[in-house]
């Protein structure tokens, strides 16, 4: 599959993978509100919360007054996250949501 269409939303991925490797986190994600501005997370593994770098994300721009996304990128070895895909999906039905591997290429898209 091929690295997303939009420049702007190749940035996400570039974001994306700087949060993970940041971090050590097994994910990075990165989304894109309606404003044009980004958001930048890693996923949360404590006793008392799992959260994926997607839903972080999410609720970070949610949590900041975001009322649309734009775009949203999931990256780690494995990127698959249907609660992430979800939480996007709450907030923009319609937003590309793409999955990359831990090098940035792009493997899926919701």
């Amino acid at each position: 599959m091929s690295a997303p269409v939009e420049p702007e939303d190749a940035k996400l991925a570039t974001l994306a993978r700087s949060a993970r490797a940041r971090t050590g986190a097994a994910q990075g994600a990165a989304v894109r509100d309606s404003d044009g501005r980004t958001y930048v997370a890693a996923s949360v593994t404590l006793p008392s919360l799992a959260l994926s770098a997607l839903q972080v994300a999410v609720a970070m721009a949610v949590s900041s007054g975001a009322l649309g996304l734009e775009a949203a990128v999931v990256l780690g070895d494995d990127p698959s996250d249907a609660a992430g895909v979800a939480a996007v999906r709450d907030v923009a039905p319609g937003a590309p949501v793409y999955g990359a591997d831990s090098s940035g290429a792009v493997t899926a898209a919701w």
